[in-house]
């Protein structure tokens, strides 16, 4: 019997991504169309879209250690993630920025295989990474003219840390590298280089901050999820 329970515990998979830090609401839409409202220490799935509301910050970190933090009012929707560590082959993290910014550190998907198993979907073009920290926003949409977009052009918005990114749409690829800035206003243009920073904060407060330096987790303990019921 022991033997029995060993065996079926080790085919259980981890979930792609945990909730590791959480200032304000997150809320998770599933493949079903349930709505729940998640807490730290909350999985992630593929399918799963995730939403932050106003004055609220989100970092999920995924199985290869990459790193997504959210801004307020933002929507993503993570599309499809594979990591096994011995099938390096089968990589995959491809997500989408539907609304709002984020910023993303990656892990091993993308880095030690194929370089095109790592890819952000946005309005305008698609992101891929060479190994790197970066930044999306996207301006366009309801999005354009207000909040910190409101003195800018409507276009998603790139910026490099670290490493190298490479965005591509119908115009073809350009690379942005570390300390450079660019924006996407259209998939039948091309991206353009920035001269500087287009001014989109990324300021979570204090006590977002600290727990990440610190390792500690806002909502500490066991997952507080709860469902929504219309």
């Amino acid at each position: 019997m022991v033997s029995l329970l060993v065996l079926a515990g080790s085919s259980i998979a981890a979930a792609p991504g945990t909730v590791t830090q959480l200032a304000g609401t997150l809320s998770v839409r599933k493949p079903d169309g349930s709505i729940r409202i998640l807490s730290s220490k909350s999985e992630v799935q593929s399918g799963d879209t995730l939403n932050t509301q106003r004055d609220s910050y989100a970092q999920i970190r995924f199985a290869d250690g990459a790193q997504v933090t959210l801004k307020p009012n933002t929507s993503v929707t993570i599309e499809k993630f594979n990591f096994t560590e011995a099938e390096p082959q089968n990589d995959n993290f491809l997500f989408s920025l539907l609304k709002g910014g984020l910023r993303a550190v990656t892990g091993l998907v993308g880095k030690r295989g194929d370089p095109e198993a790592y890819q952000l979907g946005t309005a305008t073009a698609t992101i891929g990474i060479r190994g790197t920290t970066y930044g999306a926003d996207d301006c366009t949409g309801a999005s354009a003219g207000t909040g910190q977009c409101a003195n800018l052009e409507s276009a998603v918005y790139v910026s490099v840390s670290d490493g190298e990114i490479v965005v591509s749409n119908n115009t073809g690829s350009v690379s942005f590298l570390a300390g450079q800035f660019g924006l996407i206003d259209s998939r039948d243009r091309r991206p353009r280089f920035l001269a500087a920073d287009p001014g989109l904060q990324f300021t979570p407060p204090a006590s977002f901050i600290q727990s990440i330096l610190g390792g500690t987790a806002v909502n500490a303990g066991k997952s507080l999820e709860c469902v929504v019921r219309r």
